[in-house]
């Protein structure tokens, strides 16, 4: 039995890249520490990882609650740290009094410094404070090159430990079934919509999983997995807990309040 059939296709890639961590680190008997990753990469990684006796991984992405986080992939002699996970968060000081600065635009100013996705964390707003997470090694890069949001100008405050914000996104957690996990039959089933609907949301280009946007309903879908539906707000898998004897599938699911 292939392990790749376990995961789509699209994933195999990242699939070789944490086999080749996890015999890396077996290997050099060192930790391996990753970019960020979503949600469903993390789901790859423990899947992949978390029952091994010698190749251990922790996530971090600044706190407790962090939607991206970073990957260490250690030998079991090892015992993590935050540290460990080289974070930099970073607060933006604006005029709050006078300007409002929306989530689009603190990420797409970062994706306009010409770096990876991957080299940054979840951007976080709690009232009018606004900070972002950064990989560390790219610290010194963002502090010389951020200086505005659009035409707003800005200045970047290093945040430490004890000042990081945790996120205002809570999620309500449901459980339901469902006879595939075809992307049109999940939205169907998280927002209570006809298939037909759900079809429709999907086709018209309104839904994105993992920040993608998808428009094929067939869409396999897996644990770990968010999905933003234009209208209807943010749905997270939280967890496949297997099938009925029905044959449907059960679901833990959350829902962004």
């Amino acid at each position: 039995m292939s392990l790749y059939q376990h995961f789509r296709p699209e994933e195999k890639d990242f699939i070789d890249s944490v086999l080749e961590w996890k015999e890396q680190v077996r290997s050099s008997y060192a930790p391996k520490l990753t970019d960020f990753l979503d949600p469903r990469e993390q789901q790859i990684v423990q899947s992949l990882i978390g029952k091994d006796e010698e190749v251990k991984v922790k996530f971090f992405g600044g706190a407790e609650n962090s939607e991206r986080k970073r990957a260490l992939i250690y030998p079991d002699y090892f015992t993590p740290d935050h540290r460990d996970f080289a974070i930099t968060v970073f607060e933006i000081q604006y005029p709050k009094k006078f300007v409002n600065i929306e989530h689009r635009q603190v990420l797409g100013t970062l994706m306009s410094l010409g770096l990876k996705r991957e080299k940054f964390g979840d951007v976080i707003f709690s009232g009018d404070r606004i900070q972002f997470v950064t990989a560390e090694e790219i610290e010194t890069y963002v502090r010389n090159n951020l200086e505005k949001i659009g035409r707003i100008g800005i200045t970047l405050v290093k945040v430490t430990d004890d000042d990081i914000l945790v996120s205002e996104e809570k999620w309500e957690e449901f459980s339901f079934t469902a006879s595939s996990l075809r992307l049109d039959v999940l939205v169907s089933s998280m927002t209570n919509l006809s298939r037909q609907k759900s079809q429709l949301l999907v086709e018209s280009g309104r839904v994105k999983v993992n920040h993608k946007l998808i428009e094929q309903s067939s869409f396999e879908c897996g644990e770990g997995d968010i999905l933003s539906l234009r209208g209807f707000g943010r749905y997270k898998i939280m967890s496949i807990e297997g099938k009925t004897k029905k044959d449907k599938w059960r679901i833990i699911g959350g829902r962004q309040k």
